[in-house]
């Protein structure tokens, strides 16, 4: 079983729906990588080309098959659903790291933009104790 970090550069993104009509929108991601979730920060006035350049490290392992991003507009009462994407993490399993590349985000299974991020899997080192018998258990 493989397990390790997810470390993700979170890049930028750009041609998203503004949904602010008189200002640029605050636009900010919540990851979720199954039960963890981190949010960025906002990008105040960035509108629909924010850049963020952040880095986010979840706790993985190979039954995690998929990071997902929400892209939201911070606003002063509720804050709005800008679309989403969904990063398949097999390929950085395999490779290790993955450059910064650009993944199509949706609203409604409509096409609003595009968010690039790069990716970068660490395997966790496996040591080994004995145990209490005088034989060799796998701790991590």
């Amino acid at each position: 079983m493989v397990h390790g970090k997810l470390e993700v550069l979170l890049v930028s993104a750009k041609g998203l729906e503004d949904t602010d009509f008189l200002n640029n929108m605050d636009p900010y991601v919540i990851l979720t990588c199954r039960t963890q979730e981190q949010k960025s920060s906002v990008a105040n006035g960035a509108g629909s080309d924010p850049e963020w350049n952040e880095t986010f490290i979840f706790t993985v392992s190979d039954d995690t098959p998929q990071l997902s991003l929400k892209i939201m507009d911070s606003d002063v009462t509720n804050d709005d659903f800008v679309g989403e994407a969904s990063i398949p993490l097999e390929a950085v399993f395999q490779e290790g790291s993955l450059p910064p590349t650009v993944h199509p985000v949706v609203k409604e299974e409509k096409y609003c933009g595009e968010i690039k991020l790069a990716l970068t899997f660490t395997p966790a080192v496996e040591t080994r104790r004995p145990d209490n018998e005088g034989t060799y258990s796998s701790w991590n």
